[in-house]
């Protein structure tokens, strides 16, 4: 197997504190975020405005890399299922995908929302939704 480096690019700023007080998914009353981007990346949000709509990319620092098998939802009622067919955060690299709404521009920071990604996240990528994808 190939190694390979994510350096992230930024940090989440964000009033949840810890994954347990992390709504699932963003749109079950995530609240808004700032991302705090690295100076040395400042130039590369060039072209991004408020409204655009973007996925974000995080390393999931607190996820458990060990685990292939889940309840959904952390449901006990719900089977065990292979990380891969879930959202889960835990697996063996945890990427999280979170579709925002960009709210406010200040500088290297960036106004975000919804956002379930706790406060101190990394942030790997931000991209573009394209308007011809459902892809988040």
């Amino acid at each position: 197997m190939f190694n390979y480096t994510i350096n992230p690019i930024g940090v989440v700023r964000s009033e949840l504190a810890n994954r347990v007080a992390a709504p699932h998914q963003g749109f079950e009353g995530a609240p808004d975020a700032w991302l705090e981007m690295n100076p040395t990346v400042v130039e590369g949000l060039e072209g991004i405005a408020v409204g655009d709509e973007m996925v974000l990319i995080t390393w999931l620092h607190q996820a458990d890399r060990n685990l292939l098998k889940v309840h959904p939802r952390r449901d006990k009622n719900r089977p065990l299922t292979g990380v891969f067919a879930t959202r889960s955060p835990h697996r063996p690299n945890p990427l999280g995908l979170h579709r925002v709404t960009v709210l406010e521009i200040v500088g290297n920071r960036l106004r975000v929302g919804p956002l379930e990604a706790i406060d101190g996240t990394p942030i790997v990528d931000l991209k573009p939704v394209l308007p011809q994808s459902a892809d988040s």
